[in-house]
C-alpha cells in the first residue's frame, strides 16, 4: 500500500498565558477577601480531581500555602466521583501520578469513599458529599471550567460538576449517570450543586480557564453563593478557547495517545465529534470516517474508557488495559459502549492499511489524514498533502516541516522522515 505525503502544521492560537501561578492565586484570593471567609484554625477541606489540569500541583500547593499564610489547617481529598477504580488508595494515586502527595504539598491526604446524605433534590434523589470534606469547617472547590465531553448546557464541567459528582463519590457517579439519561446533566447537576452550596460549608471555588495550549489563562477565586452564576460567564470563554482541529472533513485521524488526562472520555467528543454512548450529545463537525488510537497514556492508570470510539488501535494499548478501573467507570458512567475494544494490531502500519481499507477513496495523493498527539494538545499535528491546500488558506495555520512520507520503522510503528 501507498501512504500519503505529510507535513507538521502549526495552529497560531493567540494566547495568554499566567507566568506567576502563584502570584495569581494570591490576587484572587485578596479579591474575594480570604481573612473574612476563613479565620485561624479552622479546618480547610482542597478538592483535588482526577482531570489532567495544568500546573494543578502547583495551584494547589499554592493555596495551601496561603491557606496556612493565615492560620488555617488545609488538608486535601480526591473528589473524582468513581476514577482510581472507586477505593480510596486508587484516587490517593491519581493525584500521586500528578505530583499531588501529602510531601510536595505539606498538608495530609484524606482519601476516602466515605460519604454523608445531606439532603435531596428533584424528588427524591440523594445528595452526597465527602465525609472528609464535611467535618472541615470550610471547603474550597478546585477545577477547571470547559466544555463537557457528554452534554451542552449553560453549566458543564467546572465547580459545580466538581460538587455534584466528585464530591459525591461513588454513590453519586454511580446513581446521577443513571438518572443523567432520564433527566439529563444539566438539570441533575446544577439540582445537586445548589443543594450542596446550600447546607455545606462550602467557603469558595478556585476556577480556571486554559488557553489553546492547556496552559492557565484564568484563576478566579468565587465565593459561594457566586459560584453558578460566575461558572456560566467562563464557560463561554472557555468554549472561545477550546482547540479544535482545523478541519471539517477527515478520512482518517491518527491519534499517538489517549488517556483519562486528556478527556474524561479518553479523546474529548467535543474535538472528535463522535460518541457511542447512546445519551451523550456531540457537535457534528469535524467529520470523521475512521479513527486509530496508537496508545493509552501513563496518567490514565489503565483506564480505557472511550476505545469505544476509535475503529482500530494497537495491541500494545490493549495490553495496558486495567479492566478492573475501565469496567467500573464503564458502569458507572452508565456507558459500556464506551470500552468495547476495537480491532486491535501488533503495529501501526498493520492498523493503518486496516483503517484506509475501510474508506472510500485510499489513494495517496487524495486521502485526508490528520495526526494529533492527543485530543488536548491541538497546536501542532501532521495532516497529509490532499488537506494542504485547505491549511495553505486558512491564516491561523502555518506549516512548519515537510512534506515527508508516512514511513515505518522496524517494528512497524510510524515514523516520519522530517
Amino acid at each position: 500500500m501507498a501512504f500519503p505525503t505529510m507535513v507538521k502544521i502549526k495552529q497560531n492560537f493567540v494566547l495568554n498565558k499566567i507566568a506567576d501561578i502563584p502570584g495569581e492565586i494570591r490576587s484572587a484570593l485578596s479579591r474575594i477577601e480570604l481573612q473574612k471567609i476563613i479565620l485561624p484554625g479552622q479546618r480547610v477541606a482542597i478538592t483535588a480531581g482526577s482531570r489532567g489540569i495544568h500546573k494543578i500541583d502547583v495551584i494547589l500547593k499554592a493555596l495551601v500555602d496561603e491557606l496556612k499564610s493565615i492560620h488555617a489547617e488545609p488538608f486535601i481529598v480526591p473528589a473524582m466521583g468513581s476514577h482510581g477504580g472507586a477505593t480510596a488508595e486508587g484516587q490517593r494515586k491519581v493525584l500521586e501520578s500528578y505530583g499531588i502527595t501529602e510531601a510536595t504539598m505539606g498538608v495530609p491526604i484524606q482519601s476516602s469513599m466515605e460519604v454523608v446524605q445531606i439532603g435531596e433534590v428533584l424528588d427524591g434523589i440523594p445528595v452526597f458529599i465527602d465525609k472528609n470534606a464535611l467535618s472541615a469547617d470550610h471547603i474550597v472547590v478546585v477545577n477547571r471550567v470547559k466544555p463537557h465531553t457528554d452534554f451542552k448546557g449553560d453549566i458543564e464541567s467546572g465547580l459545580m460538576k466538581m460538587i455534584a459528582i466528585g464530591l459525591g463519590k461513588q454513590h453519586a457517579a454511580d446513581g446521577y449517570h443513571n438518572l443523567f439519561m432520564k433527566l439529563g446533566h444539566y438539570k441533575l447537576i446544577t439540582a445537586v450543586a445548589r443543594e450542596a452550596i446550600r447546607k455545606c460549608p462550602i467557603a469558595f471555588g478556585l476556577a480556571l480557564v486554559e488557553n489553546q495550549k492547556d496552559e492557565t489563562h484564568i484563576i478566579e477565586g468565587i465565593p459561594a453563593h457566586d459560584i453558578e452564576a460566575r461558572e456560566k460567564e467562563l464557560l463561554v470563554k472557555s468554549k472561545e478557547l477550546l482547540p479544535r482541529i482545523p478541519f471539517d472533513d477527515i478520512d482518517l485521524l491518527i491519534v499517538d495517545e489517549m488517556g483519562k488526562d486528556f478527556s474524561g472520555t479518553g479523546m474529548d467528543q467535543n474535538v472528535i465529534a463522535r460518541t457511542v454512548i447512546t445519551y451523550h450529545m456531540v457537535t457534528d463537525r469535524p467529520k470523521i470516517t475512521r479513527i486509530f488510537v496508537r496508545d493509552l497514556s501513563r496518567h490514565s492508570g489503565g483506564n480505557a474508557i472511550g476505545i469505544g470510539n476509535a475503529d482500530f488501535t494497537t495491541t500494545r494499548l490493549v495490553e495496558k488495559i486495567d479492566r478492573s478501573s475501565s469496567y467500573m467507570n464503564a458502569i458507572t458512567s452508565s456507558g459500556p459502549e464506551g470500552i468495547r475494544i476495537p480491532p486491535h494490531y501488533g503495529s501501526d502500519r498493520e492498523a493503518v492499511e486496516a483503517a484506509l481499507n475501510t474508506i472510500p477513496d485510499s489513494n495517496s495523493e487524495r486521502v485526508r489524514i490528520a495526526h494529533i498527539k492527543n485530543t488536548l494538545h491541538l497546536d501542532e499535528m501532521l495532516i497529509s498533502e490532499a488537506l494542504l491546500a485547505e491549511a495553505e488558506g486558512n491564516s491561523a495555520v502555518s506549516v512548519v516541516a515537510g512534506p515527508g512520507s508516512m514511513g515505518f520503522d522496524d517494528d512497524g510503528n510510524i515514523h516520519y522522515a522530517f
